[in-house]
């Protein structure tokens, strides 16, 4: 089965977001994937509500946000109206994820569970059959452009075990610093979703490297 392919706004030109939209809308890409970051969670900050909205209006594909901000419960009801087709939250910042997880599903959005580099596989254990996506950072959050953690590969494997042993039929989403290098190995390991940025932004020919991600 193909890999979903979900190329990362974060990556693209703000300038030009209508364009880069219609570019993900015309290629083999699957879903297209949003970073919110508050400048508290994560270092820095990038787009907002107004701009979910916007691209929405144009946007043809399943809409991917992953909020990496603090205490996302407060946001979930609006991100969805914005037009999430999907809603991520971090265990990290959650003080009741449980709680958050259910209000994501009642939204009507699917939900998303992402946890950091480092942070144990294992802490997923009591969620991860309430929920739709584990995104698996395989980069420290809050930039683009760095290079892929090798400990994701072990991250994924227990990952796919954890699913397996819950029924869970969770997707296993990899995001940071995939490239048509890694991206036969981590489907080897189990994934089933590529977040691409700077892989597919800095080329030349953004849609043939999403057609190759999706058939490498």
């Amino acid at each position: 089965m193909n890999p979903i392919v979900a190329p990362s706004l974060l990556a693209s030109d703000f300038a030009n977001l209508e364009r880069e939209v219609t570019m993900i809308n015309e290629s083999e890409a699957e879903w297209i994937h949003i970073d919110i970051m508050d400048g508290v969670f994560v270092p820095n900050i990038s787009m907002g509500l107004p701009v979910v909205e916007a691209i929405r209006r144009h946007a043809r594909k399943t809409m991917d946000v992953h909020l990496m901000i603090i205490d996302p419960g407060r946001y979930i009801h609006a991100f969805r109206k914005a037009g999430a087709d999907i809603i991520s939250i971090h265990l990290e910042a959650c003080p009741h994820l449980n709680r958050d997880i259910q209000e994501i599903k009642a939204s009507g959005a699917k939900a998303g569970v992402a946890i950091n580099p480092h942070t144990p596989v294992a802490l997923l254990e009591n969620c991860i059959a309430d929920i739709d996506v584990v995104n698996l950072m395989s980069v420290n959050p809050g930039y683009g452009g760095q290079q892929f953690l090798d400990i994701t590969y072990d991250k994924i494997r227990q990952t796919a075990e954890l699913i397996k042993a819950k029924g869970s039929s969770a997707l296993i989403e990899i995001d940071g610093g995939v490239t048509l290098d890694n991206a036969r190995a981590i489907l080897d390991a189990g994934a089933h979703v590529l977040v691409a940025g700077n892989t597919v932004f800095s080329d030349p020919n953004p849609k043939e490297v999403i057609r190759k991600l999706r058939n490498c």
